[in-house]
């Protein structure tokens, strides 16, 4: 059986998808971790206009987590010495931390006053993000962007939340 792929490149592009999928989804699983208890919370808060109904959050994040594993694993192919690779890495994984941050500043503190101190800058890093990942995979960049419209979204909501329930 013949095979156009090496097997140590099959195993450079399994440890480059594990390497790109564990912290998206331990940032997906703390997310969830500290959101889901605090649901009944949520739904009491007066919510402004535009708000999704619940159950759509689940679908349009996993699909955002996806979108953003991919980008991560076209971003970790490239070679270790590729220039910009180790900044748009840092600023990835940034944003990614501040992305499981906001679920536990928003929901598990139950502060969308604190969900808006941690969206800010990570909005403005996943932006940071897209730029840096541009100049090295087009491709890359483009499957951030869907995070990126979501997230203004998100901030629209948190910020509205937090004016209609102070």
């Amino acid at each position: 059986m013949s095979s156009s792929t090496s097997h140590p490149e099959r195993r450079s592009r399994l440890a480059a998808g594990i390497a790109a999928a564990a912290p998206v989804l331990a940032a997906a699983l703390l997310g969830s971790f500290a959101t889901t208890p605090n649901i009944p919370w949520y739904e009491t808060l007066a919510k402004p206009p535009l708000t999704p109904p619940n159950w759509a959050f689940g679908p349009a994040w996993t699909t955002l987590y996806v979108l953003m594993a991919y980008a991560f694993y076209r971003i970790l192919r490239l070679g270790p010495a590729t220039r910009g690779r180790s900044a748009a890495i840092f600023v990835f994984l940034a944003q990614l931390i501040l992305n499981g941050g906001w679920s536990f500043a928003f929901f598990f503190a139950r502060s969308p006053l604190l969900g808006l101190i941690v969206i800010l800058p990570m909005a403005a890093l996943l932006v940071a993000a897209i730029v840096l990942f541009w100049r090295l995979d087009r491709v890359a960049a483009y499957a951030l962007a869907p995070t990126v419209f979501w997230v203004a979204f998100a901030t629209y909501l948190n910020a509205g939340i937090f004016i209609l329930n102070r």
